[in-house]
């Protein structure tokens, strides 16, 4: 699984461009095209009382939108990147998603480029439609978050994501597929971390004797991943977490100092635990690391 052209929709927020330049890194490890799109809401053009469509309207906004993305192509051609304009009307989840398809893109980024997680959450309305539905790995970025920790007001900026990347897994089919996109990063991963947790529920529903088992069972099953891993070109390390999912996800991934959080969006192994794509969800939405989701 490479990640050869990927799909970069923007609203030209602050850092968009800052965003998209920190992907650019992929160019060695296989991404030859670059999509940019933007979506003018229909809602913004649409008709109005005694006006009509706002043609004129449209027209200006894709006037800048285009100047802004040729802007862009200039950086993206000097570093040997092919890019492409699109820029439609349209109801932004529904035509991103769409899009992706056409263009049969691998990976697509959605998220804000800069957010204040005061309330928690790190993601918006939009972003979580887009993971719930796609069916193309997605890339909730996150280039700067600004969050509290320890009664602090931390800004943290994830720049070098393919650096450190953690796989929390849970030994599905989606989570096979994040450990092979995982391996063909091979080239910009320094470390790479794999963990999976043990539920609340399954601890409360089992003995202490079939917890040992499983616990056993996840450790060498979690060395598997690390062995084939090294066996890749890629430095591993595991790490088995027990409570409640989510946020163990999220408090391994920063005793590791993780620089992304990857995983598959749903299934189901014969340990019993059913990772409803919630979590994933939950994960993106909670972590402050950028998190890609793999279907």
């Amino acid at each position: 699984m490479k990640i050869e052209k990927i799909l970069f929709p923007t609203k030209f927020r602050e850092l968009a461009f800052d965003s998209l330049e920190s992907l650019l890194v992929l160019k060695e490890v296989g991404l030859k095209e670059v999509v940019l799109y933007y979506v003018i809401p229909r809602e913004e053009i649409s008709f109005v009382p005694y006006g009509g469509y706002l043609k004129q309207e449209e027209e200006r906004i894709r006037e800048e939108a285009r100047i802004r993305f040729e802007d862009w192509q200039k950086s993206l051609s000097a570093k040997g990147i092919d890019s492409k304009i699109i820029i439609e009307v349209g109801d932004p989840v529904p035509s991103i998603l769409n899009t992706a398809e056409k263009e049969k893109v691998d990976l697509i980024i959605v998220g804000r480029e800069k957010k204040i997680g005061h309330d928690g959450h790190f993601i918006g309305s939009n972003t979580l439609q887009v993971i719930t539905r796609s069916k193309i790995p997605t890339l909730v970025s996150k280039y700067m978050v600004q969050f509290e920790r320890d009664g602090e007001i931390v800004t943290q900026i994830n720049k070098d994501i393919f650096k450190r990347p953690i796989l929390a897994t849970d030994w599905s089919e989606p989570s096979e597929r994040a450990l092979n996109l995982l391996i063909s990063l091979n080239g910009l991963v320094e470390k790479a971390f794999v963990c999976h947790t043990i539920g609340v529920k399954i601890a409360k529903a089992i003995d202490k004797s079939e917890l040992h088992r499983i616990e056993k069972e996840s450790k060498e099953r979690l060395e598997k991943y690390c062995e084939r891993l090294k066996s890749a070109g890629i430095s591993a390390e595991s790490h088995l977490g027990a409570g409640r999912t989510t946020l163990e996800i999220i408090r391994i991934a920063r005793d590791v100092k993780a620089s992304m959080i990857i995983m598959g969006t749903t299934g189901k192994d014969r340990l019993h635990e059913l990772w409803l794509g919630s979590v994933s969800h939950r994960v993106s939405a909670m972590s402050e690391l950028p998190t890609l989701l793999v279907p």
